[in-house]
Formats: C-alpha cells, structure tokens, sequence
C-alpha cells in the first residue's frame, strides 16, 4: 500500500464529487476542500452551494471557499493545512502561489485526451466534433494551462446515440480509479511523467457561449445532429420556429433523400418535425418551446400547430 498523503482537493460541479469520494475513502488524508463561493441561483435567488460543499459539508471535511486565489488570508489558511499534494478537478485556472506550494506540486484531472481539448468544455467539444472516444489525463500542473507532462490516461469510446450527458456519466465513472492510480504514484515517488506531444493541430475546447448554440442549417445534418447532441442535456441547442426559441435536445438524422433549402421545416402534424440542412435532414425528437415544458416530439405536435414550409 502506498504512504498516506495529506491533501487539499480543489473542484466545484458534480463531476468532481467521485474523485474527492474516492480519495475520502482511500489511506490518504483530504484535510482540505477549496470550493467555489455560495452564488444566488434559481428563481428566489437563493444562495447554492457547489455539488463539492454539499458532500464536503456532508462528510464533515474542512472547507474554503475563497472569492480571490492570491488573498494572503486564504494563502495562510492553505499553508496552514499542511499538504503533500493538492488535486484538482473542475476547479479554476490556479495562481503559481498556489499550485507551486505543496512538496509534490499540484496535479490535474482534465476530461480529454490530452493535448487535444484543453479548455473549459472538454466533454462537449468532443461530441460536437464527432469524436469516437475520448478519455481522462491527470497531470502535473505547470504555467501553461492543461499542458503539464502526462501521469495517466484513460479511455472509452463515444457511441454515435451518445450525448454530452452520457459522456460525462462514463467519464465520471473511469476518472475516480485514474486519480486514486495517480495520487497512489504520486505517494510512492514512482510515476510516469510524459511530455505532452507537439501537435500542430490541436482541438481546444473553449467554454460554451449562446452563439456556439445557435443550430446553422447550413451545415451537414451530421453536422447538426453531433452539435445537438454535444449541447443536450444543457444549455442544449437552439433555433426559431414560428418566431419563437425552440431548444433541441435530441434528434436523429433523417431517412430521407429529398433537398430543400436549409432550415425547411416540414412535419406530418402527428409524428415527425423535420429541419433540412445543406446535406440532409434531421427529426426532433424530444424539444422545448421558449416558455414550454420539455417533451417528445408527438406531444409538441399535438400542442403546436406547424405548417409545413
């Protein structure tokens, strides 16, 4: 068994919660949890607490949760706690001050394969971009975000009816074992440490904006379909019918050989909402109207007249 480390574990989302459980529940010693800040949410904005307090707070762990990285009240604190290692997860981009001040450095676990898809949307870049497979890194941060030498990898495949929700499911799933593996090689001062390739075309994964999810019809209906599925469950993909935002949160590519203008809507009335695309057609399958509830498409029809164009 390895050394039992102490160490402050840095997420906030609810990806990050089985890897600060796993490590709970390992020999090593999480002495601290910093956190995101208590932000007003919902419709009585209320003060809500990140996915990562709720279990820490739970499990009686001791918790931060400062506004600014560098505050010197905050540093102090961190010092304090004493840690070998610092892991983090989901969190934000760290000081030097910060992830230079444990004796074993601070290590990273990202949602991609890396180099490819460093950024904040990992998970969604790699479905709208029509990935087979993508994975989990842990890695050594350095100055330059997600680029420090690879420790692990791990992989799964994305299946064509996935989307993002799925993805991030399996990836949950495979990233607790990967972080305990890398914290457990950290311990033992026996790991790997592989520089990350030169890859003259890198994919980033920028952070998600309202305009990466306005549906152009213009493009391929492979095109639409990974986007949609990239984007669902949330913030999902959007475009107009009858001069109203109309989310999408799945579709499938439509069996059709027929070509009309991009953006043609057309529709039986009862079972099927068609969108062309420049190649192709795709069929909602399950979509909100701006001020409706969510639901399957047979049930949107009998609530939405549609004319077909």
């Amino acid at each position: 068994m390895s050394k039992s480390l102490r160490i402050v574990f840095m997420g906030t989302p609810e990806f990050a919660v089985p890897m600060l459980d796993t490590l709970v529940h390992s020999q090593h010693q999480v002495v601290g949890v910093i956190t995101a800040p208590d932000k007003p949410a919902g419709r009585g904005m209320q003060f809500q607490q990140s996915d990562v307090k709720k279990y820490a707070v739970e499990k009686g762990l001791h918790i931060l949760q400062p506004e600014k990285l560098k505050n010197e009240v905050f540093l102090e604190e961190l010092r304090a706690l004493q840690a070998d290692l610092f892991v983090v997860v989901a969190f934000r981009m760290l000081p030097v001050v910060v992830w230079n001040m444990p004796p074993l450095g601070t290590i990273n676990l990202h949602a991609s394969l890396l180099p490819n898809y460093r950024g904040a949307a990992p998970i969604n870049w790699a479905v709208i971009n029509g990935e087979k497979e993508t994975g989990v890194s842990t890695f050594r941060l350095q100055h330059e975000i997600d680029t420090g030498n690879i420790i692990f990898r791990e992989k799964i495949t994305i299946d064509e009816k996935d989307n993002v929700g799925i993805v991030y499911k399996k990836l949950m799933d495979i990233g607790a074992p990967v972080l305990l593996k890398t914290v457990n090689a950290m311990a033992d001062g026996n790991f790997p440490q592989e520089p990350q390739a030169h890859i003259t075309e890198i994919k980033h994964a920028p952070k998600i904006f309202k305009e990466h999810c306005l549906i152009d019809w213009n493009q391929s209906a492979e095109t639409v379909y990974n986007l949609i599925r990239g984007l669902s469950p949330y913030p999902a993909a959007f475009t107009t019918l009858n001069g109203k935002g109309l989310k999408i949160f799945s579709s499938q590519k439509a069996n059709t050989t027929a070509s009309k203008l991009p953006g043609t809507v057309e529709t039986d009335g009862k079972t099927y909402l068609r969108f062309y695309c420049k190649e192709g057609a795709v069929d909602c399958l399950e979509l909100q109207l701006e001020g409706k509830k969510r639901m399957g498409v047979e049930e949107f029809l009998r609530g939405n007249k549609i004319l077909s164009e």
